[in-house]
């Protein structure tokens, strides 16, 4: 409510804009005085204006009179001389960058500001001309795109598994796409190769294996897929000249029913065939049955294939679930199967003595394991590890000797040429980011780090428990996945069955939909096996404090409580 100064205010000055919003149950206004200057009425703390510097502003990034009209010709290298106008569109573009990570850490701001497909093909400037436009509206297109842009790492984003905006990794990430290099060679990245050592190491060390080699991967699917090859190579190395007539017999993998898609995309690529991927029944809390597993080796054993390769998930996408690993190693030690831990999303509880056990209890006995520190870690996307017990088995696997990358008489050590590892040739700088994020945390921070987010999803499951009416768990969360369904009050009271989960189901996506048109949080959901749509929500971003839990519950049954 404005006070006794609010008239003489706006009669003194001339009024540019204004808006009003809603938030929560309270009404505010937003007076905007000149294009630098606003003043903001009845907004409490945690709510959300409807109206941000950023993102109400993109023209208001100028350059000056004498850049703004200018083209890239006018910029390093095209012209020698171009280091002011250069600085001057790079520092332009840097208010933007600040503005944005200033909003994605406000509160007060919206998570994202949606708009349907066709409406925001309208909204956006997307031709590609024939002939290049200037500077300035090159910024413009920067500002515009962020505006639209969800804020994955605002404090009330819980949609998927890589959440927050860690500033360090961030920093790494400006620096290697300034440096701009390839990762095939020691020639031409010589000390990012070095890094990359040093943290892959550690990161075998971190597992439990003395040695080994490691690679980074363009995401968690190309390294399951990596694991795989190099299984089937272990165990079958003439497939690589010899292709399927060096086999003689119909291989089988195996993996949970609730493992990520890319496994059963393994065999659909290297050409076992989706049939030959078996899945092995779960539990009712997500995790591999181990009888079932051995039931089906057994199985398939008798029908004369060859059972080799066996994927444990540590952290299941959707229900956060970790397969029992010593159980599997077991079964897999007794019938000769190559064991693989996708621990791609719950590889970052191995910092943490209070949640490592019985979680990965047994890591160290698996030949592979994928490990995404874009995921848990907070480090930016992307950035996907691959790790193998066996040295030397990455470069038998997929070396081909290419001349004009690796030849061996350079004058440099070749086995730091890191290209012939891997399947791809050319390979982006994924380490910097990783390599100084970890030197500002340090070990024991990432362990900080894992065990804030555990506790953080310990007191959502609390706050919930202690509001049933609201809030119905599916079940107890191993890790920070935190899977429910909102009551509204329609359905408060009623009979607990099938019909009643059914409807639930079906007031997920509408109850998502008001979150992403209000921009006030977002938390995904989805079905899975024989249960209807249900909310997944994930604290992965160090961001999240307990007051975000709080305003999530309260922000849902705002949203909610009518439907």
């Amino acid at each position: 409510r404005p006070g006794p100064g609010f008239e003489q205010l706006t009669t003194a000055t001339q009024v540019r804009s204004s808006s009003i919003g809603f938030a929560g149950s309270l009404y505010f206004s937003v007076i905007q005085i000149s294009p630098r200057f606003s003043v903001h009425f009845s907004v409490p703390a945690g709510q959300v204006r409807t109206t941000t510097n950023m993102t109400d502003k993109p023209d208001s990034y100028k350059l000056t009179p004498e850049v703004a009209n200018r083209k890239y010709t006018d910029l390093l290298p095209h012209d020698e001389a171009g280091l002011p106008v250069t600085k001057e569109f790079l520092m332009k573009l840097i208010d933007i960058l600040m503005d944005f990570i200033k909003e994605t850490n406000d509160r007060g701001s919206k998570v994202l500001d949606f708009h349907h497909p066709d409406k925001m093909k309208q909204i956006l400037d997307l031709d590609v001309p024939d002939s290049g436009l200037p500077l300035q509206q090159l910024i413009k297109d920067c500002a515009v795109t962020l505006k639209y842009q969800v804020r994955t790492g605002h404090p009330r984003f819980f949609n998927q598994l890589s959440c927050g905006l860690d500033v360090v990794s961030m920093a790494g990430e400006w620096l290697t796409a300034t440096a701009n290099t390839n990762m095939f060679t020691y020639e031409i990245a010589p000390v990012f190769i070095l890094m990359e050592n040093v943290v892959m190491e550690k990161m075998r060390e971190i597992i439990g294996w003395a040695g080994g080699d490691s690679i980074l991967a363009p995401g968690g699917s190309i390294s399951n897929l990596y694991a795989f090859l190099a299984a089937r190579h272990r165990m079958f190395p003439g497939y690589k000249e010899k292709g399927l007539h060096s086999i003689k017999g119909q291989l089988v993998m195996f993996t949970s029913d609730q493992c990520h898609y890319s496994v059963k995309s393994c065999a659909a690529v290297c050409g076992l065939g989706t049939d030959f991927c078996v899945e092995v029944p779960s539990d009712k809390q997500g995790r591999l049955i181990p009888s079932e597993l051995e039931r089906l080796v057994i199985e398939r054993k008798s029908r004369g294939q060859i059972p080799f390769f066996v994927n444990s998930t540590a952290g299941t996408t959707v229900l956060g679930a970790f397969d029992p690993i010593n159980d599997i190693a077991d079964i897999c030690q007794k019938h000769n199967m190559w064991l693989h831990i996708d621990a791609a999303w719950g590889g970052g509880l191995l910092f943490s003595r209070k949640y490592r056990h019985p979680r990965l209890s047994g890591i160290e006995r698996a030949d592979s394991v994928t490990w995404n520190p874009h995921k848990l870690m907070g480090t930016l996307l992307q950035c996907s590890t691959i790790h193998f017990k066996e040295e030397g088995l990455l470069i038998s696997c997929n070396q081909m000797s290419a001349e004009y990358l690796f030849m061996q008489d350079k004058l440099y050590d070749v086995q730091y040429d890191t290209g012939d590892k891997v399947i791809q040739c050319g390979r982006h700088n994924d380490i910097f980011k990783l390599w100084l994020q970890w030197r500002a945390k340090g070990t024991d921070g990432f362990e900080k780090h894992m065990d804030r987010l555990m506790e953080l999803s310990e007191y959502m499951v609390k706050r919930m428990k202690a509001m049933p009416d609201k809030f119905h768990l599916l079940l107890e969360p191993e890790m920070v996945n935190v899977s429910f369904w909102y009551v509204p009050k329609r359905l408060r009271g009623a009979k607990k069955n099938t019909d009643w989960e059914n409807e639930l189901g079906k007031i997920c996506p509408i109850l998502k939909g008001r979150m992403m048109t209000a921009g006030t949080l977002m938390v995904g959901y989805q079905p899975l096996d024989d249960r209807p749509n249900f909310f997944r929500n994930i604290i992965s971003s160090a961001a999240v404090t307990e007051k975000d839990v709080d305003f999530l519950l309260d922000e849902l049954d705002r949203l909610g409580n009518d439907l």
